[in-house]
């Protein structure tokens, strides 16, 4: 898309800002960060359990809890970024406590002092100083990534005007690119950096991380005469609280036949950074917020705007969106625990070339590399030509095609493990080679390349207009969730097979992965994300789009009231 049809030449000369000048230093940031992000999602499994000395499943929990809590604290970035200081400072603030983090994450790596010592203990066997550094190391980490995480999609998606329809299709390409330059860095982590990681020390892994992290914040910070920055924002928990309160309050009175009678401000008296929404007819029980009761004064915890109203309802209406995401992302959370550990058990070689098994992600990352631009540049004018809408295909479709390839893919990886430990039990010293952990690996990046995205974009657009970093982090919020519910399961799971396995053995428990039962968790995760997407379904037909309710006069005007 020509820059022209967005915000054109943007140079700090002549004052003009935003468009894809702008968000090139954001490509730039989501590009270097994620090498040494995605590097450590890809390794790290294997570096507590062959440095840090965990257990095997202590060593997935561990990986998707901090994944789990780095992708929570997204919604505090997000907040922040909404209500207190820009996105930009937002970005480089907690860039500063990510940077640290990797800091320490290398100096414990290179220090044999810093870690622990074999020993009998199936979990772990960190303990005082050395267990200070390395869970420091891995909560600067995640608060960092958080933060910066929580900020910088909605940082690039603000350099376009989202109310003209240039700029609707503009945004809708940003996602696009967005999601294309952190597979570029994805693709250099899992391949270069984990290469240096695995086969020359795991230092100079992170070490690189954090080079690479360093230098795309400050290429960021250079852009800063080039960024668009929305006005900030009261805080969107404060208004959530006032609507609720207020409607509870009023639960009693009775609505008027007329959503002109609910109570509305004039453009003249309304913050800079909110935009007007138009009534809906959901969740009416709100709407008492929004009456005024006669001789009462306009006042913040007295009335709430139609406006207000609207927001706190658009919030609720994607609670249900995101609950629908988060079982995908626990399949996620598969292929970056325990599919490296299976591929630590196969055969790694191709032909002369050893290939690391954390870098097996590299193959759905290039079938994203590859099919982002396709998607962009040919299946989305054309399907604009059909369905007239400037994304192609609506948000809530886009993340149902990911939710279909989530459960296929988690069924191949069944029928794969079958087959790997089949061979390592029956032929014996013969592995099957890691190569056949594409097949699982190549439908889930095809996935995650819509699901992701759509969700970047649905939240975005969906939220009023002081809450969309916050809002933005949903998708994020989502991939929390699925981490920490893939704990969860790993431990239900081990606690209930447990009892009734004849050798009183979870399917996930034993050191040794060729006496576990990997396949049948695999199947189980099929089975549940299969009722998972009914449920979708459901949810994603009922949920009514912002834009589908046209803010028009009669709606907004309303009783304006002097004070």
């Amino acid at each position: 898309m020509d820059e022209s049809e967005v915000q054109s030449s943007l140079s700090p000369s002549n004052k003009k800002r935003g468009g894809f000048s702008a968000c090139s230093f954001v490509f730039a940031l989501a590009s270097l960060e994620n090498i040494g992000f995605v590097a450590n999602m890809s390794t790290m499994v294997l570096y507590f359990h062959l440095v840090m000395q965990f257990g095997l499943s202590t060593a997935a929990n561990t990986l998707t809890n901090f994944l789990g809590s780095t992708f929570l604290l997204t919604i505090l970035g997000g907040f922040i970024s909404d209500t207190y200081i820009n996105r930009l400072s937002t970005c480089l603030s907690f860039g500063l406590l990510e940077i640290l983090g990797l800091v320490l994450l290398t100096v414990q790596a290179y220090s044999e002092n810093l870690q622990p010592d074999p020993c009998n203990n199936k979990s772990s066997c960190v303990r005082g100083g050395q267990a200070l550094v390395f869970y420091m190391s891995i909560s600067l980490l995640a608060l960092g990534a958080g933060g910066v995480k929580g900020s910088i999609a909605a940082l690039g998606a603000d350099q376009f005007d989202s109310k003209s329809p240039k700029g609707q299709k503009a945004l809708a390409s940003y996602f696009n690119y967005y999601q294309f330059f952190i597979t570029i860095g994805s693709v250099i982590g899992v391949t270069a950096v984990v290469w240096v990681a695995i086969n020359k020390a795991w230092h100079w892994g992170f070490f690189i991380a954090l080079v690479s992290a360093v230098i795309g914040f400050l290429i960021l910070a250079l852009g800063n005469s080039f960024y668009v920055s929305p006005p900030l924002s009261h805080s969107p928990f404060v208004m959530i609280f006032q609507v609720i309160v207020v409607a509870i309050r009023n639960r009693k009175l009775s609505l008027p036949e007329s959503p002109q009678k609910l109570y509305e401000i004039d453009d003249k008296q309304r913050d800079s950074s909110e935009e007007p929404i138009s009534h809906t007819n959901q969740f009416r029980f709100l709407d008492k917020a929004a009456i005024l009761q006669e001789g009462m004064s306009a006042e913040p915890w007295k009335v709430c705007t139609i406006t207000q109203v609207e927001s706190v309802k658009i919030l609720t209406r994607m609670l249900p969106i995101i609950a629908s995401t988060v079982i995908m992302n626990t399949c996620l959370a598969q292929l970056q625990t325990f599919s490296v550990l299976q591929g630590y058990m196969m055969n790694p070689n191709l032909g002369s070339i050893k290939i690391p098994t954390p870098s097996i992600p590299v193959i759905p990352l290039l079938f994203m590399s590859v099919l982002l631009p396709l998607y962009e540049f040919l299946i989305v004018p054309l399907a604009r030509k059909i369905t007239g809408h400037p994304s192609g295909i609506t948000q809530l479709q886009r993340v149902g095609v990911g939710l279909i390839l989530s459960i296929i893919s988690m069924s191949i990886a069944g029928v794969v493990e079958v087959k790997r430990r089949n061979e390592a039990i029956n032929f014996f010293p013969k592995k099957i080679s890691v190569f056949w952990l594409a097949f699982q690996y190549g439908v889930f990046g095809i996935a995650d390349m819509f699901a992701m995205v759509g969700l970047m974009e649905f939240f975005y657009k969906e939220a009023p207009n002081g809450m969309r970093s916050l809002s933005t982090s949903f998708a994020l919020l989502s991939l929390s969730f699925g981490y920490f519910l893939s704990s969860a399961f790993v431990s239900i799971v081990n606690a209930i097979t447990s009892k009734i396995t004849s050798n009183k053995q979870g399917w996930l428990e034993a050191p040794d992965l060729n006496h576990n039962r990997l396949e049948y968790f695999y199947w189980f995760l099929a089975i549940l994300s299969l009722l998972n997407f009914a449920n979708y379904l459901f949810w994603a037909s009922w949920y009514k789009y912002k834009s589908d309710a046209k803010v028009t006069q009669s709606e907004q005007g309303k009783i304006v009231n002097d004070m």
